[in-house]
């Protein structure tokens, strides 16, 4: 059968429909906001470029106060910043904005192609409401808030497993993309782990050659810098702000916050069978959803997991928000409408802001106080309430293709024997 393809119209009304629910979001962060908050994130692209310039240290540098945030990625992001210092902060601020909503319609381009497929030539229409709306969740609209570069990430990260691969990809060896991804920011690592569980040799070396390769051409250029990061600026938690601070969801803020101390054996013993458990559970479900053919769901389980064990996961992180909402989904595309309730849970939920109200209910002493303690662990219970979803998802499948009742779409990933029975 033959789909009707989207005319110039479709085209227009998906970048209208977009436009009309970006405009908020957009206006808020880039128009409302106080000025000592515009676009932080920029200012410490823009410093880490300036100081490659100049010949200074990177790792020692300060944006303007009142913020005074150090810059914290590895060096080649400091190479890659370079271009940003080039032009007005104002230039670089509005273009990095554009680019990240280019590159969200990106995203749900890809990984809702199965509802894209069912709606045909109206797919245009459908990617730039689904882009639109995720700006009002907090995880998406706090990379236009901040100026991050987790959507950027998220996409080289999705485009390197999506099966089949897209044509202008062919030839570039699966694992390029993560390499290139965990160069820039460390916490893509963790779906080399994947491979590694699911003994996908190949791409874990592809993705560790690829980062080492940048990462030793970064020392060549800036061998200062190299030192100074991978020698003390990597292992040093507070450069990134306060740990404990209501902004940081990972379990182990959550740890802080009740009162352990940082660096104290009772945070390690509190946090250690947190990270024993979920990171079992989390690499395990990834491996039952690449052994299912589901790539896309393995990319949502995968990238949850770089929020539950980071010590350190400001919301922004989570920008795979955009990703396991489809993952839940699945190939019924709606149709299924349990499946479709489920997913729409953490899209509200993260619409909601509930650290934020949190913080304001303890500010105000409302009662009962353990309710504020609550909200101000949102996004921590949020997570782990996406996990349960995920879980619920994938073991679903797995019944149903024993059962031979369902057929999960075919990506280039080897099957189970039981998916090759049930289908």
């Amino acid at each position: 059968m033959t789909r009707a393809k989207p005319t110039t119209l479709h085209w227009l009304l998906g970048l209208a429909v977009l436009v009309a629910l970006a405009a908020w979001p957009v206006a808020k962060f880039l128009f409302l906001f106080p000025q000592d908050q515009w676009q932080v994130d920029i200012q410490v692209y823009r410093e880490g470029g300036l100081s490659v310039l100049q010949g200074r240290p990177i790792y020692q540098q300060m944006t303007d106060p009142p913020q005074l945030l150090p810059f914290t990625y590895p060096p080649i992001a400091a190479i890659l910043a370079v271009p940003l210092a080039l032009v007005p902060f104002e230039t670089a601020a509005w273009g990095w904005t554009i680019a990240q909503l280019a590159t969200n319609v990106a995203i749900a381009w890809v990984a809702w192609y199965h509802l894209r497929d069912r709606v045909g030539a109206w797919a245009p229409v459908l990617v730039g409401a689904v882009a639109g709306a995720f700006l009002w969740t907090q995880p998406v609209g706090d990379g236009i808030r901040f100026a991050q570069v987790n959507a950027f990430l998220v996409l080289m990260i999705l485009l390197d497993l999506k099966r089949p691969r897209l044509p202008a990809l062919q030839s570039i060896p699966p694992g390029v993309l993560v390499g290139l991804a965990m160069a820039i920011k460390l916490t893509p690592g963790v779906f080399v782990i994947h491979y590694i569980v699911c003994r996908r040799w190949r791409e874990a070396f592809t993705a560790i050659a690829t980062a080492s390769a940048v990462s030793i051409g970064a020392w060549l250029l800036i061998p200062p810098a190299s030192f100074a990061f991978w020698g003390g600026a990597l292992s040093d938690p507070t450069r990134l702000g306060p740990n404990d601070g209501s902004a940081n969801q990972a379990f182990r803020a959550l740890l802080l916050r009740r009162g352990l101390e940082a660096g104290s054996t009772e945070l390690y013993l509190a946090w250690a069978p947190y990270l024993l458990v979920v990171g079992g559970l989390v690499f395990w479900l990834a491996r039952r959803a690449y052994q299912q053919g589901d790539w896309l769901m393995e990319a949502a389980v995968v990238g949850l997991a770089g929020f539950l064990l980071s010590p350190v996961s400001w919301v922004h992180h989570l920008h795979w928000l955009m990703v396991i909402v489809p993952a839940i989904l699945g190939a019924a595309a709606g149709r299924d409408r349990l499946r479709a309730g489920l997913a729409l849970i953490p899209f509200v939920w993260f619409v909601c802001t509930m650290p934020f109200w949190g913080v304001l209910w303890k500010r105000e002493s409302r009662d009962p106080a353990w309710f504020g303690d609550v909200l101000v662990e949102g996004n921590v219970i949020g997570t782990l309430v996406i996990l349960g979803i995920l879980a619920w998802v994938i073991t679903r499948t797995d019944r149903e293709l024993r059962a031979g009742t369902t057929t999960v779409a075919r990506s280039g990933s080897p099957a189970t024997p039981e998916i090759s029975r049930g289908s």
